[in-house]
């Protein structure tokens, strides 16, 4: 998994994208201004970072173009804006950003973003400021940068944890039964996204929150389903 860099100067946000991507097995740092970004990128060289534009000491833009010029650009930059123009998305991407995410950022746009920038191996060099060979879709220039078109590694086959099909002794109160399917099911769901509650959540329908809170209900085991390592 990846060492990823989060700026933004809002604490929820921070918060929000450090629970999702922590979530994914990623090790997250956090920074809510430029200076802390400078001293965070020279002390960990994090893969990918996560840059906000609207910042109120230095705004990520001229963080960018100081980055690039100075060479520092051994990372993907992926600039995230709540403002955002095409004429915004394009300056970011003239000066070394591979993707522009609009506020709010969706969960599957944001995921998405981060699988293709760790996925490129020309990513860890630094694109040259004319844009190198991005490429920008001016239809949806404030929503995101398309960047590639790698398709997602497909998912190693799963040899333990719970099989997709099972059988339930049905002699028992109803509900005692729904409890025993619900938990199968889940514990299937878990197994299957490798202990991801971000993308169980997404598959099953459910709210995290929810989910968290039926998970614990039903005496679902989440420490054997967690990804080992980082």
């Amino acid at each position: 998994m990846a060492t990823i860099l989060v700026v933004d100067d809002e604490l929820g946000i921070r918060a929000l994208l450090s629970e999702i991507l922590t979530d994914e097995g990623h090790t997250i740092e956090l920074a809510e201004n430029a200076a802390q970004a400078r001293a965070v990128r020279d002390r960990l060289r994090p893969d990918l970072v996560l840059l906000d534009i609207w910042m109120p000491d230095v705004d990520g833009i001229t963080l960018l173009k100081e980055w690039g010029g100075a060479g520092l650009l051994t990372m993907p930059v992926i600039m995230m804006s709540g403002h955002g123009t095409s004429d915004t998305a394009v300056e970011a991407t003239k000066h070394g950003a591979m993707a522009f995410l609009e506020k709010p950022i969706t969960l599957q746009k944001l995921l998405r973003a981060v699988e293709q920038g760790l996925a490129k191996p020309s990513s860890r060099t630094a694109p040259p400021l004319g844009g190198g060979n991005m490429r920008l879709d001016h239809h949806h220039a404030a929503e995101s940068v398309m960047i590639g078109g790698l398709p997602s590694p497909p998912m190693p086959p799963m040899s333990l944890g719970p099989q997709a099909e099972q059988s339930f002794d049905l002699d028992r109160p109803l509900r005692e039964a729904r409890d025993a399917f619900e938990k199968s099911y889940f514990e299937f769901h878990l197994a299957q996204e490798n202990g991801s509650m971000t993308r169980v959540a997404a598959k099953t329908g459910l709210e995290r929150t929810h989910l968290y809170r039926k998970l614990k209900q039903l005496g679902v085991d989440l420490s054997r389903n967690k990804r080992g390592g980082n």
